[in-house]
């Protein structure tokens, strides 16, 4: 083994560990300061799990770089043993990344919290790890064909499958919370972490110093880049207002008072005006928080749904937001004033006590209101 290769194992051993150690600290600590947050709805779960499973993913790379050195100290590395072992520790964590993804607010639909597609996936990783598990034992001598290792092509397809979404999940939470700048250096880390498991297929690719040159760099920004995006969980967090803290009253068609003491909304008016379809759905939350009971306080957000899709949510956030004239530090955000319960459904995160509709305005609506079940709740 080269000083370099050996210089790499063990910066990646050390480097790994420590960003996994604390990345589980910061899970502690958000599970200390804000359980009470955290237990209100399962999808606010997502910001604790997702970083518990980056932390896991991080162990898992150390653990990886300890059989690598193990397989240079034992002399064991050209054996297929050894690069099964590689394949497999790298297909655990992409399998602890996925989960985590699962639960990242911004992730592509396909996946966050679709429990039936990442069962899907979670097959397909288990399927790649049996496939990279047989081939060297299959292909033998002609596992190597042209400078190419035949058997370490499926992990490789797996991860530029992971990375893509690692990088539209990540650009996309930056983008959202004004860090743009952030969202792309994210983006090109990801890329090199997928650019830096290319000489585990092409044996060609690159030398020596160049390949761990790359890991290193990748490795280290991409852990400097969870530890960022923990930070702004952190924030975020720290920033949502509890559901009992707020309240909402209906005055008229068109016209409430909203009032958020954690983002400086003191019982602020607010006029939709001519916008009557967002303010018609969030009466509409309004009501079945506060009338209805069990399953009937919440909408089904989807096609076939009593809201067709999820940027009629975002419209009434935007819409108040740009009504109030909100700094980006008072902003909300659709997850201060609506809960996601599962299966495409959400409902008002407020308190039902705390929200009021005319009695006038609660009568007229009931009469037009297209759908009938609104009478039956009330």
């Amino acid at each position: 083994m080269t000083e370099v290769a050996k210089f790499y194992i063990l910066s990646h051993i050390c480097i790994a560990f420590i960003g996994g150690v604390l990345l589980l600290a910061l899970w502690f600590n958000i599970r200390n300061r804000f359980s009470q947050l955290l237990e209100e709805d399962e999808s606010q779960k997502r910001v604790d799990k997702a970083l518990l499973y980056l932390s896991m993913a991080m162990f898992v790379w150390v653990l990886s770089g300890c059989w690598i050195f193990g397989g240079t100290v034992f002399h064991f590395t050209q054996s297929q043993g050894f690069f099964i072992g590689v394949n497999i520790f790298s297909i655990v964590n992409n399998m602890f990344l996925l989960l985590a993804l699962f639960y990242f607010y911004y992730a592509p639909g396909f996946i966050y919290h679709n429990l039936k597609n990442v069962k899907k996936i979670v097959a397909v990783i288990i399927l790649t790890s049996i496939i990279t598990f047989i081939l060297p034992f299959l292909l033998g001598e002609n596992n190597v064909v042209q400078n190419i290792r035949i058997s370490a092509i499926p992990d490789l397809l797996l991860s530029a499958f992971l990375c893509y979404l690692l990088g539209v999940s990540f650009y996309r939470t930056f983008a959202y919370r004004g860090l743009k700048i952030i969202g792309l250096i994210a983006v090109v880390i990801i890329l090199l972490t997928f650019i830096s498991q290319i000489s585990e297929v092409f044996l060609n690719f690159g030398n020596d110093f160049s390949n761990n040159f790359i890991k290193i760099i990748a490795k280290t920004s991409l852990i400097s880049t969870f530890l960022v995006l923990a930070t702004t969980w952190v924030i975020r967090l720290a920033s949502t207002p509890k559901p009992n803290e707020i309240s909402i009253h209906f005055l008229d068609w068109s016209l409430m008072k909203l009032n958020i003491p954690t983002k400086n909304i003191y019982d602020q008016t607010i006029d939709f005006g001519s916008k009557t379809t967002q303010y018609k759905n969030l009466l509409k939350f309004a009501i079945r928080r506060k009338y209805g009971e069990g399953d009937s306080q919440s909408i089904p957000v989807n096609l076939g749904g009593e809201i067709k899709n999820q940027t009629y949510l975002t419209r009434i956030i935007e819409n108040i937001n740009d009504i109030l004239q909100l700094d980006d530090a008072q902003k909300l955000d659709r997850r201060d004033l609506f809960t996601f319960i599962g299966e495409s459904k959400y409902r008002l995160r407020i308190v039902p006590n705390n929200i009021t509709i005319d009695k006038t305005l609660l009568e007229e609506f009931s009469e037009s209101a297209e759908n009938k079940d609104y009478k039956t709740i009330l």
